[in-house]
């Protein structure tokens, strides 16, 4: 006989009541019999909403992404938005990416939602993530939903919620729909629906999110320099196909090469391990096309569009992938370029960042007299940011993984209109003689040569849940004293709310909300950050470095002794 725990007996018994079909309930039972280890994988807990929203692995189980926890978590917001919101006419908007069961989880949602009174508009096929955004401003919803995992593993999908202002949930929404959702049985869900409730969209809300996308992504170019420019596009077999290269179209842009291995939505991915643009191996057939084409620019996003990879030509004419610090670098200044020059700064602007991206942001901000504000991890803090400083104009702001966010027209990180932007700030660099690459260094010259690395630790199940968290433990108990032989000099705790200053012995606080980040800074100006993942089963180790760079003959010496200064600090810290 298999043991199982008592509180876990509890959980698994729950599934096994009238509430559940007779399908779930005979998969559950095999497990109890054949397989205690998954059993417990998918029952422990319940999923969580992350940085993300709710990712998990597709399943059976609390733990899992399935109609009954995508159920609940959708009856308990319509308990929630017809609290918010009584007596009004609530509407939502629904969207899916290309994973395996995103169409069927999407019409699940849309039903819960009608059987509760609530008018749907539910996309008619997949679509970019920043366009869920979009529409739910476009349409006057009161909340959206987008079924995506982004770039995690074929076997994952999510649920990422979307509030009025068109950014995702943040407090005090999170807390109190969460709440709403713990106390709800399972037999409390409404799935039948009513169909008279559910409107189908599509090509006329993707007209005017192009036409947006346009209007905040393009800064006169002109049509030779557009002409000029050669564009390699991969989608990764995701939503970005369904948008991206009608919006290049209709601005201008003609030389579009598209890894046509690649232009198919598909759910397991098959030409990549990851369809993450973070990964070099994600955009190697974009590289290989570039390569034949003699293109200038790679464009890859992830299977929801939010993330935009990008590769240019370095000194050597050779295609180097830009890290997300540096695109968000590149595309920062360009925007302050813009609005100065248009004489748009009047002193009540500002760019957004995180704290765990390149400082060099601030720095940029600085030399424009603009305000440049730093959040937690997450483009839903930036969303934030834009709603409580509504008398503040947003100009853009990004973050290091690969994300980033031109205005306020979408409230999230959005491949779509960035990728746009990346490729107007190229063609008007090789209309000038230049290059992203050269401009790129130009930055450095004037603001300092800023480097950084990420390291990501991968520890799955219960077991690994458990190692993160007792390694978050043991950084707090045990802080760092020194860093490659670099004294530390502060240390930002986002748990505890306080910045410590270990020469002074200072504490202040931190005015952000609470977060499980751990910041070290070191007399030499190195940083070294260290978070778990809210989307993935990863800690993650942000090294920032920087020096000054004289003028760009010095860039590739000086590129050298920084990318060994982050080798040093990675052994120090015993991370390879």
């Amino acid at each position: 006989m298999i043991h199982i725990e008592p509180e876990l007996l509890k959980r698994v018994n729950s599934w096994l009541t009238p509430a559940f079909d007779g399908e779930t309930q005979t998969y559950i039972k095999d497990l109890i019999a054949t397989n205690p280890k998954e059993l417990k994988e998918s029952f422990y807990k319940d999923l969580e909403f992350g940085t993300g929203g709710m990712r998990g692995v597709m399943g059976i189980g609390t733990n899992r992404i399935n109609k009954f926890t995508l159920g609940r978590n959708t009856q308990g917001i319509s308990n929630y938005l017809h609290q918010s919101f009584p007596g009004e006419k609530i509407k939502v908007v629904i969207a899916f990416d290309c994973r395996h069961n995103s169409k069927t989880l999407a019409k699940v949602v849309a039903d819960v939602f009608s059987a509760n009174n609530i008018e749907v508009f539910l996309f008619e096929d997949l679509r970019p993530t920043p366009e869920l955004s979009f529409a739910l401003k476009h349409l006057n919803c009161h909340c959206g939903i987008v079924l995506t995992a982004s770039h995690n593993p074929p076997e994952y999908n999510g649920y990422k919620v979307y509030w009025q202002d068109g950014g995702q949930l943040v407090p005090p929404q999170d807390a109190e729909i969460i709440d709403t959702i713990n106390n709800l049985d399972y037999a409390e869900i409404k799935f039948k629906a009513n169909e008279d409730l559910i409107q189908y969209i599509g090509k006329e809300v993707d007209d005017v999110f192009i036409d947006a996308s346009i209007k905040n992504g393009t800064f006169d170019t002109s049509a030779e320099a557009k002409d000029n420019l050669e564009i390699v596009f991969t989608s990764l077999h995701g939503t970005s196909i369904t948008i991206f290269p009608e919006t290049l179209e209709r601005a201008g842009y003609k030389n579009v090469h598209i890894v046509e291995e690649q232009r198919e939505p598909n759910g397991d991915f098959p030409t990549v391990k990851s369809p993450n643009p973070e990964e070099p191996e994600a955009l190697k057939m974009a590289l290989e096309l570039a390569e034949k084409t003699n293109a200038d620019i790679v464009i890859g996003t992830d299977p929801d569009a939010d993330r935009l990879g990008v590769a240019v030509r370095d000194l050597d004419g050779k295609m180097i992938i830009l890290n997300g610090n540096q695109t968000m670098v590149l595309m920062t200044d360009f925007l302050l370029k813009q609005w100065k020059k248009n004489n748009k700064l009047k002193g009540n602007e500002f760019v957004a960042t995180t704290i765990v991206s390149t400082p060099m942001v601030a720095a940029l901000a600085k030399s424009y007299a603009t305000d440049c504000k730093i959040v937690l991890t997450g483009f839903k803090w930036i969303a934030k940011l834009i709603k409580d400083y509504s008398n503040l104009d947003f100009i853009g702001g990004g973050e290091e993984s690969f994300g980033y966010m031109v205005g306020d027209f979408v409230r999230d990180k959005d491949a779509n209109t960035s990728s746009l932007l990346a490729i107007e700030i190229a063609a008007q660099a090789k209309a000038n003689g230049s290059s992203l690459y050269k401009e790129l260094i130009k930055l450095y010259v004037a603001h300092g040569l800023y480097k950084e690395h990420l390291i990501s630790i991968t520890k799955k199940g219960i077991e690994g849940a458990q190692e993160i968290k007792q390694m978050m433990i043991d950084a707090r108990e045990n802080p760092l004293t020194t860093v490659n032989g670099s004294k530390v000099v502060k240390i930002e705790d986002y748990q505890l709310s306080i910045t410590k200053d270990l020469n002074s012995g200072a504490e202040t606080s931190i005015d952000v909300p609470k977060s499980n980040v751990l910041i070290y800074y070191t007399e030499d100006g190195s940083k070294i950050a260290l978070r778990p993942s809210g989307t993935e089963p990863k800690i993650k180790f942000y090294i920032s470095v920087n020096t000054p760079l004289e003028h760009a003959a010095a860039y590739t010496t000086k590129q050298k002794e920084l990318a060994s200064k982050i080798e040093a600090i990675i052994k120090d810290l015993k991370l390879n």
